[in-house]
């Protein structure tokens, strides 16, 4: 098992080519294509009719501005990763927000490498729940960079948030080509008594740890109790272990574009100090 597909989205953001720094890590690791893809977020102002209104010359000289914008952060994107040694690349521009064209592409790519979203730096092109929106629709594995913080390593210490729910189960899957590359994995249980005996089996984290072991990951199990929120246990723990990557599920629904996540998940999303790599 491994990644053979990687896609990276890219913009004109402060983070942008420290995401790609990353994807690239990974992409030479794994001997994989990497794609860098930049949105215009040009469907934004399309009719439904599939029309784009030119009598306006100001919306025209607009969209002009997205599309080179994008046209930018993919020659940059260019540029970056042939200094950085990726062999398989490319550069693809998406007349799409954020959502909807990275949402595309990532079905058929292995590992999804986006930004978490930040309020200080708003664009046109990627709406705010873009992260949320990509782990619940994609299909596919997503790491999200935070915006900030220095990432020396990736995955070289990852904490792995357990609960053997659908969702937890999907993201260890997902993560395992990144896991084999660890020293030693982490798996945090918390409040397990409060789990049903049949998921957790009368030993918590037990049987995760023989799955993971088949595989040639020498994995750890903690259990934890907390009885306040979950979110923050979970990042104050990877601050303890110094993890440099948690591995978890994404819980949620979507309601339209207004994206409803679960109280861990969200406080996650929002407060991370490290990268995530999450699975719906």
């Amino acid at each position: 098992m491994s990644y053979k597909t990687v896609l990276v989205h890219v913009d004109e953001s402060s983070r942008s080519d420290f995401r790609v720094k990353i994807a690239a890590g990974i992409a030479r690791a794994e001997g994989a294509h990497l794609i860098g893809t930049a949105v215009t977020g040009v469907s934004r102002f399309i009719y439904q009719d599939g029309n784009i209104s030119t009598s306006d010359p100001n919306l025209a000289n607009h969209l002009n501005f997205l599309r080179e914008r994008a046209e930018h952060s993919v020659a940059g994107f260019a540029r970056q990763v042939q200094d950085l040694g990726v062999l398989s690349h490319e550069s693809m521009v998406a007349h799409d927000e954020a959502g909807g064209g990275i949402g595309v592409l990532a079905r058929y790519s292995d590992l999804v490498v986006v930004g978490q979203a930040n309020r200080d730096e708003p664009s046109p092109s990627v709406l705010p729940d873009f992260p949320e929106y990509i782990v619940m629709h994609s299909g596919r594995p997503v790491l999200i960079i935070p915006y900030a913080g220095d990432f020396t390593s990736i995955g070289k210490r990852p904490l792995i948030a357990w609960d053997a729910s659908r969702e937890s189960t999907r993201a260890v899957t997902d993560a395992i080509p990144l896991l084999k590359h660890a020293e030693l994995v982490q798996v945090a249980i918390f409040n397990s008594s409060q789990a049903a005996l049949d998921a957790h089996g009368e030993q918590p984290g037990s049987d995760i740890v023989r799955y993971l072991s088949r595989h040639g990951i020498n994995a750890k199990v903690s259990l934890h109790k907390t009885g306040t929120d979950v979110g923050n246990a979970l990042l104050s723990l990877a601050h303890d272990l110094d993890s440099d990557l948690i591995v978890m599920g994404g819980y949620g629904h979507s309601r339209f574009r207004e994206m409803i996540m679960g109280g861990v998940t969200r406080t996650v999303m929002e407060s991370m100090t490290v990268p995530i790599l999450m699975s719906h």
